[in-house]
Order: structure tokens, then C-alpha cells, then sequence
């Protein structure tokens, strides 16, 4: 499998790239700085270019068979703002299938059915910072939700480090109940594995111990 992994460098995208790189499969890592990027491998690519740059995007996403997206928002629009390049790219190429990591703040409320679970009652974290991710996250979601490939976001609850224990809860659309946090290793764990699954296909899935 020939794989283009944006966010390569944050921390669940450098487990996800570990566990690809360990199955033999090609990656393509899109970085902004490939001096963060420690991996070595003979089936290892680097494509140094930024989400935001339309080209940079239009470029490095042909000739793979899926595109998995560990970005962060950084605090601005990061999402949001390059998810209409790469589903352009992907469906100018034929390029169907993507993984994005999201947060569970985009998942169904289940207190109050037509929010997000960032914008009910359920949610921890008022700040505006993270009410700003999430609103990246939600555009981002929407975009792709509105395409025509064959999308999963994974909507993990909060991330510490922390050793892979591949146990963890999962529910469609929903985070699971009292879910409070899950391990940056088992996301990325979880996020792999939707490379080889139909399961999930045009669903986000809560993530959580």
C-alpha cells in the first residue's frame, strides 16, 4: 500500500508512521520541517511542502492509495483550509479512501441530539482555544462529509502519552460513555487499522479507554 500521512511529525502521526513503515507498506511523509522527522527507512519518502499551499498538496497526493491525516490545528484554520485541496486532489487522482484524526468534540451529543459534542453540555473544555480546534475540526469534518470519497474520522477523547495497550472503546458517531482519555499509541493503533477496514467508511468514531 502506498500511503501519504500528513502530519507526520505530531505525535500520533509519528506512531502512525511507525506502525505502517513496520507492515512494509510505502509513506509518503508531508512535512513542513523533515528535520522533526527521526524515522529512517528505505520505503520511506519525504515531501517537504505546507497543507495551506495549494500545489504543494496537488502535488504529493498522486500516485498513493490512501491518505491518512494526523494534522493539528495549531491554532488556527489549518484544517479547514486545506481540506478543500486535498479532497480535490484526491478525487482529481481517484484517490478515494482517507483517515483524519478529529477530536470527540465533533462527535453526536448525546444530551442534546443536534449539537456537536463540543457545543452541549457534555464537553470539559470551554476554553477558546479548544473551541476553536474544534470549530477546525467540525469544518473540516463537514467538508469531507460532503465529498464523494471514502472517509473516516477518528475522534479521540483527551491525549496523554503513554504506552500502546491496543484496549479501547470505540463507538460510531459517539464517544463511549465516560470515555476520559486514550493514549496517543492506541489512537494511532486504532487510526492504522482503518487503512485495512470498511467498517467505519463516511463515520466518525469516538475513541476512548
Amino acid at each position: 500500500m502506498k500511503i501519504l500521512l500528513l502530519g507526520a511529525t505530531g505525535r500520533v502521526g509519528q506512531e502512525v508512521l511507525k506502525l505502517a513503515l513496520n507492515d512494509g507498506h510505502y509513506v509518503t511523509a508531508f512535512v513542513r520541517d523533515p528535520k522533526k522527522l527521526s524515522e529512517k527507512n528505505d520505503n520511506l519518502s519525504i515531501f517537504v511542502g505546507n497543507a495551506l499551499n495549494k500545489e504543494n498538496i496537488l502535488t504529493a497526493i498522486p500516485n498513493h492509495d490512501i491518505v491518512i491525516s494526523a494534522m493539528g490545528t495549531d491554532g488556527k484554520e489549518t484544517l479547514s483550509e486545506s481540506m478543500p485541496y486535498i479532497i480535490e486532489a484526491m478525487e482529481n487522482n481517484k484517490v478515494k479512501r482517507i483517515i483524519t484524526v478529529g477530536t470527540a468534540g465533533i462527535s453526536k451529543s448525546r444530551v442534546s441530539p443536534p449539537l456537536y459534542r463540543y457545543q452541549s453540555s457534555e464537553t470539559k473544555r470551554r476554553s477558546s482555544r479548544a473551541t476553536r480546534a474544534a470549530e477546525d475540526h467540525r469544518k473540516a469534518y463537514e467538508l469531507l462529509a460532503n465529498s464523494r470519497l471514502n472517509w473516516t474520522v477518528v475522534c479521540p477523547t483527551y491525549l496523554p502519552d503513554g504506552e500502546k495497550l491496543g484496549v479501547y472503546r470505540y463507538e460510531k458517531d459517539y464517544l463511549p460513555m465516560d470515555g476520559l482519555s486514550i493514549s496517543v499509541s492506541d489512537t494511532a493503533d486504532f487510526t492504522y487499522k482503518q487503512a485495512n477496514s470498511n467498517e467505519f467508511i463516511y463515520s466518525r468514531v469516538g475513541l476512548s479507554y
